[in-house]
């Protein structure tokens, strides 16, 4: 690269190498033996580089639980978004001129937020899960918005405190375990091969099993589930309320055609790596810079790329 940089892919990091008694980061050491030296280190890993958060947990290097949010991911037809949001009715073709409708909804109940979450217009639901055991559901719309579906997550916002009875066997990763343990609810009750747990909004309201469910664009398929009776209690009671706030906010929203997958869990990071506010390394580990949505800094592409900008900045003071 022009700059100097190197990419190395294929190149997984499996431990960090630290001096000084375990107070100073030097570099990392790959799976393959190679050991990557310099002056900084920025850990940009995403949010679901669960492995290195267990390696910052074995090397007892300082992290902080914090809120993320847990749900799922609803579906419509997106003629029948355009119509509610475009106020014409149903059956009427889209002009040209108007983009596929988005929409964001969000409201509070019992000291949690309940809110949509990336939607996508136009777009698709898709497999996101890390491991074989799980099913992770996430959304994508391509650059023409062309699909006829609209899918948004719906979530609801979890505290540390939610995740207490993950604490006394994981620590400082019950939050993971949290996330972890209803994915792998969503790969059993969806029965392999990816498939996802399904249930209608109206059905997920009123606790009963749907007897079909709508099309999907989530291709690997659907199984209907009691999507209420999977998620913890504190989840499922909140969603029912905030889905009925929202379906009063739009008019037919709650429609027969809408549809909830299982499960929307990687929203954020549960935890967080700090660092200092000035020159963004960790309190206890010098020249280690925590950057972007892994270490708890980011939500979304756009500030992730902004938070690297800053890391990248912090790495060249340092140097």
């Amino acid at each position: 690269m022009n700059a100097g940089g190197e990419v190395h892919f294929e190149s997984k990091v499996v431990d960090f190498i630290l001096r000084d008694g375990g107070t100073k980061m030097a570099g990392v050491v790959l799976a393959d033996g190679r050991e990557i030296t310099g002056e900084s280190v920025i850990l940009a890993t995403g949010h679901s580089a669960r492995d290195i958060y267990q390696l910052l947990a074995d090397k007892k290097i300082l992290m902080e639980q914090k809120p993320f949010a847990v749900g799922m991911r609803i579906e419509h037809p997106q003629p029948l978004i355009d119509s509610i949001q475009y106020s014409y009715e149903r059956g009427t073709e889209r002009p040209r001129i108007l983009p596929a409708a988005r929409y964001n909804l969000a409201t509070k109940i019992d000291n949690r937020g309940v809110h949509s979450f990336c939607m996508c217009p136009g777009g698709f639901i898709v497999p996101a899960a890390t491991m074989n055991d799980e099913v992770v559901v996430n959304g994508m719309s391509l650059a023409r918005r062309n699909s006829p579906f609209a899918n948004s997550g719906m979530v609801v916002t979890v505290e540390p405190e939610d995740t207490v009875k993950f604490k006394k066997e994981h620590g400082i990763l019950a939050g993971i375990a949290y996330q972890k343990d209803l994915e792998v609810k969503a790969s059993v009750a969806g029965g392999g091969k990816q498939k996802a747990p399904g249930q209608k909004v109206n059905d997920f309201i009123a606790g009963k099993l749907s007897a079909e469910l709508p099309k999907t664009s989530y291709f690997p398929g659907l199984t209907s589930c009691r999507l209420d009776e999977i998620l913890p209690h504190d989840v499922s009671y909140r969603m029912k309320i905030g889905l009925k706030k929202f379906g009063n906010q739009m008019k037919g929203y709650l429609g027969e055609e809408a549809n909830l997958l299982g499960f929307e869990t990687r929203t954020s990071s549960p935890l967080r790596i700090p660092r200092d506010e000035q020159s963004l390394t960790h309190p206890e580990v010098v020249n280690l810079i925590p950057c972007g949505e892994g270490a708890g800094y980011a939500g979304g592409i756009v500030s992730a790329a902004i938070d690297g900008l800053k890391c990248a900045e912090a790495a060249i003071v340092l140097k």
